[in-house]
């Protein structure tokens, strides 16, 4: 079994930054893909952006994030990290994090982000 624990939400006012982290626990041996998912109030979850070392292209992002976030790994410490900067009220929304490990999928319980002046 896998868990995935995130940390780093919180209230941002507008064009400030949070860097939100994952971490990863359970016995595992590599972990090939994590990434960030996100859910406002009234809409459905959608992808923000990946780390997929199996891949041609690793890292993934969302157009909405693009130049803004930037995901990264620590991979002795199985964690993920999502750096934001300048963010927009649009950005606000909980933040979760997804972990694909043996074909399975395991979700974090999310952390709230709130862009608001």
């Amino acid at each position: 079994q896998v868990q995935a624990v995130e940390s780093g939400g919180g209230l941002v006012q507008p064009g400030g930054s949070l860097r939100l982290s994952c971490a990863a626990s359970g016995s595992i041996s590599r972990l090939n893909y994590m990434g960030w998912y996100r859910q406002a109030p009234g809409k459905e979850r959608e992808f923000v952006a990946s780390i997929n070392s199996d891949s041609n292209t690793p890292y993934a992002y969302a157009d909405s994030v693009k130049a803004r976030f930037t995901i990264s790994r620590d991979n002795a410490k199985n964690t993920v990290y999502l750096q934001m900067t300048n963010l927009k009220p649009e950005d606000t929304a909980v933040y979760y994090c997804r972990i694909i490990y043996l074909a399975r999928i395991f979700w974090g319980q999310g952390t709230p982000v709130t862009v608001s002046s």
